[in-house]
Formats: structure tokens, sequence, C-alpha cells
């Protein structure tokens, strides 16, 4: 075997390139860089806030950034123009209005999404649903209104609660 201390090893010929440091196993945690904007149509997604497993919040959640939830929520979520996701571990008994929705967890509320609302196999959302698309796995828990909106009517009717009258309440569970 040929150390790089050694003298006298002339068996290996030396390279001009420049020794290279051996790169990790396991990926580094890189955090988000986080720029500031004044647009909200120009965040990207590394813009992205959590509220962790032991946080409560009550009240209204407003800003120009994605949000992760894995904690509980009490209220109102307002991100127009981002996504909101609940985790596995979140609890949210909220309204929720963003331009994507992903579901993980328990959700009480209606969602109102400017573009899709997706329902995973391990979610539960008790709602009603107004988005341009709507994506619900088998083994997720589904007990509301779907109102299917084309692109552009989203400004017609943003309140799902109303539109949920003239819908016919579906109940889906596999």
């Amino acid at each position: 075997m040929w150390k790089p201390n050694q003298s006298g090893n002339s068996s290996q010929t030396p390279s001009n390139e420049p020794a290279r440091p051996a790169t990790p196993a396991v990926p580094s945690y890189d955090p988000p860089v986080r720029t500031s904007t004044a647009n909200a149509s120009t965040a990207t997604s590394a813009d992205q806030a959590t509220i962790g497993k032991s946080l409560v919040v009550k009240g209204e959640v407003t800003g120009s950034e994605s949000l992760y939830i894995d904690g509980k929520v009490e209220g109102a979520i307002n991100l127009p123009g981002n996504r909101v996701t609940v985790g596995r571990n979140g609890q949210v008994s909220a309204n929720i209005t963003a331009r994507e929705i992903v579901v993980l967890g328990k959700v009480r509320g209606n969602m109102t999404a400017s573009d899709r609302v997706d329902i995973r196999s391990e979610g539960s959302l008790t709602g009603d649903v107004a988005a341009q698309r709507i994506s619900i796995e088998d083994g997720a828990f589904f007990k509301g209104g779907i109102d299917i909106r084309k692109p552009g009517n989203e400004a017609k009717s943003s309140n799902a609660a109303a539109n949920a009258e003239a819908a016919k309440p579906v109940a889906v569970q596999a």
C-alpha cells in the first residue's frame, strides 16, 4: 500500500492535479439561503418557514413564503402564491388559502388553492376544497365538498363554504 509520506517509493508517479478532499459518505445539511424579495411571486422554494412539533399557533398566519406545519395551528392560514404542507404530526384547525396545499397530517377546515390540493395516504381532511386540481391517495380520509375551478375563476368566489352549499358532500375513506 502506498502512503504519501513515505519516501523512496517510486512506483507511483506524482500527478499535477491538486489533492482533492474526500467527499463525505453522508451529505451534510445546508440550510436554505434566505433572500429578501419584495414580490411574493418571485419567492423560491428555498423560502420555507416551519412550525415544529412542539409549537402551537392560535390566530392568523399570513406571509409571502411557503409553510411546513408539524405542530398545531388554530385560526386562519393565508399564504396566496405559496405552498402549505401539513406534516405527518401536523394538526390544523383552520381555513387555508394558498397556491398549493399538501396534507400529510390532520386538517379540519376549508381549503382554497389557486393550483392544487394533495391529500396523501396518511392525511385526513374534514372540510371543503376549492381548487383547480385535487389528488386523494388511497388510504386518505376526506369528508367534505369539492369545487373544481377553471384557471382564472378563483377570484370570482373566494369563499369555499358558500360554494359548499351547492356542492354535494362527499365522504371518502379507503
